[in-house]
């Protein structure tokens, strides 16, 4: 199975999710590539999930010659997805190829470049916009956000997901392409009952907080700004 446990996350391993994200980092790749290698790279993260992750179930199947049994998958009509915008949006079109009845969520949430990391190496947080659907005990939550760095943005948004709530789902997936240690350490302490789910665990941050050696600013690449 191509998820990798590797004690504080787990990597998708899959030999086409380290292709795309290959082609990502490649400062050769152009606005249109980028924003639909990150849409591929969402799709295969959530097959991955569903073979990885959920369980299947044997169901009674009527071919058109007799009778036979098949398997299905459990729990797809109860899959929550959490849209961090705006990096996230192609990521999240890739994911709802592989969950097309899932509920969906926004949350815009940016760091605050100009202040500078603080001492424990994290940002502060601006929220300026949250709809989430309902969650219930049943469901299956995914976190989406392309790059997880110091862990600042994410837990924020866990906070709005998971800490004003009292329903404690079945799954929660925090999915990123590419992580640094630092933000999977302070997302897995503030939230141990996430499960963090990433393509690539980078080498390290650099003094103004940036995976390195990443794949530069997701939602610029993706969207053409600067």
């Amino acid at each position: 199975m191509p998820i990798e446990d590797r004690d504080d996350a787990y990597l998708i391993t899959h030999a086409l999710a380290k292709d795309t994200l290959s082609r990502l980092r490649d400062t050769d790749t152009e606005q249109v590539a980028f924003r639909k290698g990150l849409v591929k790279l969402g799709r295969i993260c959530g097959y991955e999930i569903i073979d990885g992750a959920m369980e299947t179930e044997y169901v009674a199947v009527e071919t058109p010659l007799t009778e036979t049994t098949g398997e299905r998958v459990r729990g797809l009509g109860n899959v929550v997805i959490i849209n961090v915008l705006r990096a996230a949006t192609p990521f999240v079109e890739g994911l709802l190829k592989a969950f097309p009845r899932a509920k969906q969520g926004v949350i815009s949430a940016g760091r605050d470049e100009r202040a500078g990391m603080d001492d424990d190496g994290g940002f502060p947080i601006t929220i300026d916009y949250v709809k989430l659907p309902e969650i219930s005990p049943e469901d299956t939550v995914i976190v989406a956000d392309p790059m997880l760095a110091t862990g600042s943005t994410m837990t924020a948004v866990l906070d709005h997901v998971l800490g004003s709530s009292d329903v404690d789902p079945t799954d929660v997936f925090v999915l990123s392409a590419v992580s640094a240690p630092d933000g999977l350490l302070r997302v897995d302490k503030e939230f141990p009952q996430a499960d963090l789910l990433t393509v690539a665990i980078d080498e390290y941050l650099d003094d103004d907080g940036y995976i390195v050696p990443g794949l530069g600013d997701a939602g610029d690449r993706a969207f053409g700004t600067k």
